[in-house]
C-alpha cells in the first residue's frame, strides 16, 4: 500500500531513500522510495516510528499514523549543504534575533555590515555541539512552506550556555551572517535588517523584505511555484510537472481565488539573497534572483554611504506594524523590486505623501503592483487571483466586471498604485534594459547632467541579469491614475515603447513623489554618473524644502 512520498527541500522526489518501520522497537518493514518518490509497505494501520537515510541527505526519525484511506504522508529530508537565516528578520538596534544555520560540518559564523564598504563586525564563533553531524537541522515533514522550518527546536535549548542569538548593532544598516564549513570551505550567507532603536536620520529606507519571501521558494513554494498549495506528490522534473510550466500562459499559477492560497512563511532560508564570499558594492550582480532582492538593494545603500547621505533601515513589516515612524522622516525610499505590500504599508504612505508632506523616492520598477495580507509577523497571504483568460497580472479586465479595466492586482484589491507612485507597471519592454532619453531638459531634476533632450543616459549598469541600462528588467509607465501634474522627465528606449518613465509630482500638503519606474536603476546609481547626479539632485531638494 502507499505510504506516502519523500522529497528535499525543493519538494523534488527521492529515490532510494531507505526507510525502516517501527513499532515497539521492532522492525515490521523496510522498504526503499520509487523514482517518483512514493513509500510502499505492507504493514496494517497503526502508529510507526520511521527511520530515513539516504547519503546526501540528513538522516532522520519520524512518527506518523498510518490509517485506511488517509492521505499519504509527506516525508522530508534536507540536503547535505549550509543554510541559515535569522529570525526575527529585522530587529532595532539592541534587539535579539536567533541564527539558525544547517550544516553538515562544524561551521564558523561571522557578522558584517553591508554598505560602502562591506565591513567585518564581529566573529561570532565556531560551532560543532561535540556530536557527529550535530549542526545538522531536521525540517519537518509536510509543507513547511505554510508553518515555516522551525530550527533549532529539535536538540537545541539543553544548555542554556550555548547560544544561538546575536545582538542589533548601534548602526543601523543591512547585516549579512557569514557561514562558512570547516572542512569544505563551503560559503553560505544570510541578510539581516537593523532598524535603529530611535530615528538617525532624515532618510528612511525601506528594505523590500515581502519581495524576498514572494521569490523564495524554499520547501517548494513560493508566490510563482505552486502558489496556492503543495501539489499531492513531488516534482520529477519541473518542466513536465508543475502548472507553471505545463499549462499555456503565463498566469495560470494565479488562477485561483484569493482564500485558496496557503500562507507563505518567512521563516525559512532565502537562497535568492546570498552574496558571495569577497563581493563587493561595485562588483556586478551576479545571478537571477540576487538582481532584484537584497543583493542589489544593497548597491542602493552603498551610494547612500558614497555620497554621504545618512539614513536608516527598516524592513517592510516594520512599516506595517508602526515601528519606522514616517513622520520623522523627511525622506522615505523605495529601491528595486518592492512588488509586494500590506493595505496598512500603502495607506500609512499615501496618508503620509499626500496629507502630511512626506517625500516619496520610488526607484525601482514593478512596485505596489499586488496587495498582500499578513498573518503575522512569520507570515503572509498572497492575493494574487487572476481569473483565467481575462489577462496578466501587469494590466487586466477586472475579473469580478469584465467591462472595467484594472493596473494591476493592487488596483483589484484596492486602487491603482499610479495613484500613489505617478506609475505603474506594464507588459511592454518586459526583461530588456537600455538607457533612458530626455524629454524635459529644463527640469531641476536634471540640474548639473549637461543633459538635452534627446540626449540619452543611464547606459551603465550592475546587473547581469537583464543587462543594457537603467531602464530595465519590469519597466512602469503613467496611467489614467497618475496624480493631477504628475510630470514625465526621462522615458526609457526599450523596445516596444516599453521604457520606463521618470516622473515626479508634488502634492498641495508639502509632499512630493520621484519615480523611476525600473528594477534596474539601482544598479547603474553607482557606475553611471548621470543617474547618480539626478538621485542626488532629488536628494538634496527633498531635504532642503
Amino acid at each position: 500500500m502507499l505510504i506516502g512520498f519523500v522529497s528535499d527541500e525543493r519538494y523534488v522526489a527521492l529515490a532510494d531513500v531507505m526507510l525502516e518501520f517501527q513499532q515497539n522497537r521492532k522492525t515490521v518493514a523496510v522498504v526503499r522510495s520509487t523514482p517518483r518518490g512514493g513509500v510502499y509497505a505492507e504493514i496494517p494501520p497503526g502508529d510507526y516510528r520511521v527511520t530515513l537515510v539516504r547519503d546526501g541527505f540528513g538522516s532522520k526519525i519520524a512518527a506518523i499514523t498510518v490509517s485506511d484511506g488517509g492521505p499519504p504522508f509527506q516525508f522530508r529530508m534536507l540536503s547535505d549543504c549550509i543554510l541559515g537565516y535569522v529570525w526575527p528578520r529585522s530587529v532595532r538596534s539592541g534587539g535579539r534575533s536567533e541564527f539558525r544555520v544547517h550544516s553538515p560540518e562544524p561551521y564558523r559564523l561571522s557578522l558584517w555590515r553591508y554598505g560602502w564598504k562591506r565591513e567585518f563586525v564581529r566573529l561570532l564563533g565556531w560551532f560543532d555541539e561535540h556530536g557527529p553531524r550535530a549542526v545538522m537541522q531536521i525540517t519537518p515533514d509536510g509543507d513547511y512552506t505554510q508553518t515555516g522550518v522551525q530550527w533549532n527546536r529539535v536538540g537545541y535549548g539543553n544548555n542554556p550556555h550555548h547560544t544561538q542569538s546575536v545582538v542589533g548593532p548601534e548602526r543601523s544598516g543591512l547585516y549579512y551572517l557569514h557561514a562558512k564549513g570547516e572542512k569544505t570551505g563551503e560559503f553560505f550567507s544570510f541578510p539581516w535588517v537593523v532598524a535603529p532603536a530611535q530615528p538617525t536620520a532624515k532618510i528612511a529606507v525601506l528594505a523590500s523584505t515581502n519581495t524576498w519571501l514572494a521569490y523564495n521558494n524554499f520547501g517548494g513554494r513560493s508566490n510563482y511555484v505552486n502558489a496556492n498549495r503543495l501539489p499531492d506528490e513531488p516534482a520529477v522534473n519541473a518542466r513536465q510537472d508543475l502548472i507553471r510550466y505545463t499549462e499555456a500562459g503565463s498566469f495560470n499559477e494565479w488562477g485561483f481565488q484569493d482564500h485558496e492560497y496557503q500562507p507563505l512563511s518567512f521563516d525559512r532560508p532565502e537562497i535568492g539573497n546570498i552574496v558571495r564570499e569577497h563581493e563587493e558594492v561595485t562588483d556586478p550582480i551576479t545571478g537571477r534572483l540576487p538582481c532584484g532582492m537584497a543583493p542589489a538593494e544593497w548597491r542602493m545603500l552603498g551610494w547612500l554611504e558614497r555620497e554621504g547621505f545618512g539614513y536608516d533601515y527598516y524592513s517592510e513589516w516594520q512599516l506595517h506594524n508602526g515601528d519606522l515612524d514616517l513622520d520623522a522622516y523627511k525622506i522615505l525610499i523605495l529601491s528595486v523590486h518592492p512588488e509586494y505590500w500590506s493595505r496598512t504599508m500603502y495607506q500609512k504612505v499615501k496618508s503620509w505623501v499626500h496629507e502630511r508632506g512626506g517625500r516619496l523616492m520610488y526607484l525601482g520598477g514593478n512596485g505596489l503592483n499586488c496587495e498582500v495580507e499578513f498573518l503575522a509577523e512569520d507570515r503572509l497571504r498572497f492575493r494574487t487571483f487572476l481569473a483565467p483568460g481575462v489577462g496578466g497580472a501587469l494590466g487586466m479586465p477586472d475579473p469580478a466586471d469584465p467591462s472595467r479595466y484594472l493596473d494591476s492586482r493592487m488596483h483589484r484589491t484596492l486602487e491603482s498604485e499610479a495613484s500613489l507612485l505617478g506609475v505603474v507597471c506594464t507588459d511592454s519592454g518586459i526583461m530588456t534594459a537600455a538607457p533612458y532619453r530626455v524629454v524635459r531638459d529644463d527640469h531641476w531634476i536634471l540640474a548639473g547632467t549637461g543633459l538635452r533632450n534627446g540626449d540619452l543616459f543611464g547606459k551603465d549598469s550592475l546587473q547581469e541579469r537583464i543587462s543594457g541600462g537603467a531602464s530595465g528588467h519590469e519597466t512602469d509607465k503613467m496611467s489614467p491614475h497618475s496624480p493631477p501634474g504628475t510630470v514625465m522627465v526621462a522615458k526609457g528606449t526599450n523596445q516596444d515603447d516599453g521604457g520606463a518613465e521618470i516622473v515626479t509630482y508634488e502634492t498641495a500638503s508639502g509632499g512630493a513623489v520621484f519615480s523611476v519606474g525600473s528594477i534596474t536603476w539601482v544598479a547603474s546609481v553607482l557606475v553611471d554618473d548621470a543617474v547618480s547626479r539626478v538621485t542626488a539632485n532629488v536628494i538634496t531638494r527633498f531635504l532642503g524644502d
